[in-house]
């Protein structure tokens, strides 16, 4: 460049374009200098190795987009209907009289944390399979009782997650795609079988539940022909509700659908003691929209080439995700601390590790993704209204579709992002977010707080070498 040309350039008015570090553009922001900030950062967070797998899904570029769209498509269509309640084992699959079902990814007695191994311990007693702590504790060690995750049979559960042949379940059917998905029923706050608790209180509560609120409340749905929980899901959405930790509207509404029918079938001293339960427990509504968004997300399973997430959960040891491309494979990374708001008398040195099959509801949308329509949640999670709106607005980012029943008023009834793609996860280095209860490192104390975790970004890298490496032999 001459210098005539440059010393013109040095005299004209700047025009700045200020990428990447922020701190920069607030520089700028404070000489008053007219600028513009583009936010960029490397891919994958500068991470070679995912970069690479990213560049070389790239090759499979219209399998995936191709793939992705029909597991979209099936999670858009399902039709999610609470039908009944049964005992489990005779409605969910491989349900035999000496198997417990957990939370998360599969995991071995030795790793257990303490809430899983206090609920595990409570459940064998609650079966009959031993009569005191020490001998179910002696009995689960052995391997006699089979110990598998939920999700190996249609089913969920939240925080240790812990399903047992005689509890009463929901069943949720889809009746777009004709699957079904099975639930326990929530136990109210306190200590609580899903939290560790095994005394006798907690096993006289689970008793009560499976002799009569569970046959109360099948009576009640099979008369009404079955409920359509998706349209429940919509409805408290628009009430303030994200349909994860705060349930209060979803549990009204579902009591009110039952109420007429419960009157009509249930017997004059059990309805007293069932309304009594539902008016107390305002995470009752919990359980059934896992299971609701469970059996949508199963739907999308078993799609070759979609790098769609179709589970996401956690033992309170590791943190496992599944992908629509890669069947039931899990791909974990350790279960991440929670940035939580903490009971008075606690704090992060009582705190498990993040816990439960509840982000079931992130996964297919709600929950932490539709935290704009819940702005209250912030009490309980900690951060303010703006960070509930912020929340939503970011998982767009890395979801391929909007939910547009589920309906947003602060967002003008844009629809919750729904879809969450491993390959935008990875690509922008934003990691789905989940808000929570903690759940006390020590069984049977419960829950000590709530707050906000994130999916940790090693399962998704992991499971987008597995889903590369899978149609890379495809194509050979």
């Amino acid at each position: 460049m001459t210098a005539a040309p440059l010393f013109e350039l040095l005299h004209q008015e700047l025009k700045i374009v200020n990428i990447g570090v922020p701190s920069f553009s607030e520089t700028l922001t404070a000489v008053n200098a007219p600028h513009v900030h583009v936010h960029w950062h490397p891919p994958a967070g500068g991470n070679v190795a995912a970069v690479q797998t990213l560049e070389s899904l790239e090759r499979h570029a219209e399998i995936l987009r191709a793939a992705n769209e029909r597991a979209v498509a099936k999670i858009l269509a399902a039709r999610p209907v609470v039908v009944d309640v049964q005992p489990a084992r005779d409605v969910v699959p491989g349900m035999n009289d000496r198997i417990l079902l957990h939370a998360g990814p599969p995991v071995t007695w030795e790793k257990m944390c303490g809430p899983v191994r206090g609920a595990v311990i409570g459940a064998i007693i609650f079966e009959g399979w031993a009569e005191t702590v020490e001998e179910a504790e002696a009995l689960a060690a052995s391997g006699a009782v089979k110990l598998e995750p939920n999700h190996h049979h249609s089913a969920v559960g939240p925080m240790a997650g812990l399903t047992s042949p005689s509890m009463q379940v929901f069943v949720v059917e889809n009746q777009e795609a004709g699957n079904r998905a099975y639930v326990n029923m929530n136990e109210g706050l306190g200590k609580v079988l899903r939290f560790g608790a095994n005394s006798p209180e907690v096993l006289e509560r689970l008793a009560w539940m499976r002799d009569v609120l569970g046959p109360a409340l099948g009576a009640a749905i099979r008369h009404v022909g079955g409920l359509d929980v998706k349209s429940l899901i919509a409805r408290a959405l628009q009430m303030g509700d994200e349909c994860h930790n705060r349930n209060a509207a979803g549990t009204s509404l579902l009591v009110r659908s039952l109420f007429s029918a419960l009157v009509e079938v249930v017997p004059v001293q059990q309805l007293t003691e069932v309304a009594d339960f539902l008016g107390r427990n305002d995470h009752f509504f919990l359980n059934l929209s896992m299971a609701a968004c469970k059996v949508t997300m199963d739907a999308a399973r078993n799609i070759e080439g979609s790098s769609v997430v179709t589970a996401m959960a956690r033992n309170g040891t590791e943190f496992g995700i599944q992908l629509s491309g890669t069947g039931d494979q899990w791909f974990t990374a350790p279960s991440p601390v929670i940035d939580a708001l903490f009971f008075p008398g606690y704090g992060p040195d009582d705190a498990a590790p993040d816990l439960g099959d509840s982000c079931i509801t992130e996964t297919m949308g709600i929950g932490g993704f539709a935290m704009a329509a819940a702005p209250a949640i912030v009490q309980f999670v900690g951060g303010n209204a703006g960070d509930a709106l912020n929340f939503t607005k970011e998982m767009r980012n890395i979801t391929l579709a909007e939910e547009k029943t589920f309906g947003i008023p602060a967002l003008d009834f844009a629809g919750t992002p729904t879809g969450i793609d491993a390959m935008l996860v990875v690509d922008t280095g934003i990691q789905p977010v989940i808000n929570t209860g903690v759940a006390h490192r020590e069984p049977g104390v419960g829950q000590v707080g709530a707050g906000i975790s994130r999916a940790p970004m090693e399962c998704f890298i992991k499971a987008l070498k597995a889903l590369d490496e899978r149609l890379a032999a495809s194509a050979r």
